[in-house]
């Protein structure tokens, strides 16, 4: 029988002048927490009520004194932060919330700092620096692609590397990408919208733009890398769970001296023909157990977006394997 005992906790704000941070503009940040804990929360002046099951009430009571310190420390804090730590509450790992932010990535093109959002981000962050190859497997939204393109500048502007090139799958238009009009940019364009965006969103338009003529970053349809091998390189191959076989060991084999890959992909949207075999699945399996090559699996818990979107992830799983 479910137990119907409710509790109600108070949270007494150290500093009024926090509130705004901790609770966020128009306290968007409450209507998460009632949501996705399922308690209520009423702010009054210094005093945060929080009423509910005394075991969500508890989780709620932590997140909140977890928040308050990373507002204390000067931390920005957004709706990803709060979702991550309800997650992480849910997960009985919330301990660790605050040392997501001992790290700063690098600084954004407003001058924001960029961390890791939760501990399968951390994972990924971790492989990455620590191998030659990592693949990152699982939703979208998790931030894989982001991620890649943040540790790729870092890598950039320390010296580790001397270019940075963007490769995916033009799957959609077929790899010849004959079909559509205008010339290479604008034929490869929407199929590269996300890794540009990340670019932008790190180095900003311009200072991006500017790297891509002088050809220290290189933006590419999978075709065009046969043939070469990449020395000194920071390699990103984005939708690659739409590679072929081949084509998978193709871009794998480029590997030079000096370079590191990134393969990411979601192998529940595989666009290949029915007759071809995603690559990625096929590396899957078959390059577990070697040296310098780190898998990291996202999950549905990993999205770091809207919490409706994690629930729609999961309800659409639930049902293909039914």
């Amino acid at each position: 029988m479910a137990d119907n005992t409710q509790t109600e906790k108070e949270f007494i704000l150290a500093n009024p002048e926090r509130e705004i941070s901790l609770l966020g503009a128009q306290d968007q940040f409450v209507s998460l927490l009632e949501e996705g804990l399922n308690v209520t929360v009423n702010p009054f002046g210094t005093t945060i009520k929080v009423a509910g099951e005394p075991i969500q009430v508890e989780k709620a009571i932590t997140i909140l004194q977890k928040m308050d310190k990373l507002v204390e420390e000067g931390i920005q804090i957004n709706s990803a932060d709060v979702v991550s730590a309800m997650k992480m509450a849910d997960r009985g790992t919330l301990d660790y919330f605050l040392d997501l932010y001992t790290e700063t990535l690098i600084k954004d093109a407003k001058g924001r700092p960029v961390r890791v959002k939760n501990y399968g981000q951390r994972q990924y962050i971790n492989a990455i620096k620590h191998n030659d190859v990592t693949f990152g497997v699982g939703p979208a939204g998790t931030g894989k692609t982001y991620l890649a393109v943040v540790m790729a500048i870092a890598a950039l502007k320390r010296g580790d590397v001397e270019k940075i090139i963007l490769t995916r799958p033009a799957v959609e238009a077929g790899e010849s990408l004959g079909f559509l009009p205008g010339d290479l940019k604008d034929k490869v364009d929407p199929y590269l919208r996300p890794i540009y965006d990340a670019l932008y969103a790190i180095l900003g338009a311009e200072h991006t733009n500017r790297l891509m003529e002088r050809g220290v970053i290189e933006i590419a349809p999978l075709a065009y890398m046969r043939g070469r091998t990449l020395e000194g390189a920071f390699v990103i191959l984005d939708e690659a769970q739409n590679t072929t076989n081949a084509q998978m060991k193709m871009f794998l084999t480029r590997l030079g001296f000096g370079s590191k890959m990134i393969v990411n992909g979601d192998v529940t949207q595989i666009d290949l023909p029915r007759n071809s075999k995603s690559g990625l699945v096929q590396a899957t399996k078959i390059l577990q157990d070697v040296k310098h090559i780190e898998f990291v699996e996202f999950t549905a818990d990993d999205v770091v977006r809207h919490p409706v979107v994690a629930a729609i992830i999961n309800a659409y799983e639930k049902l293909e394997s039914n």
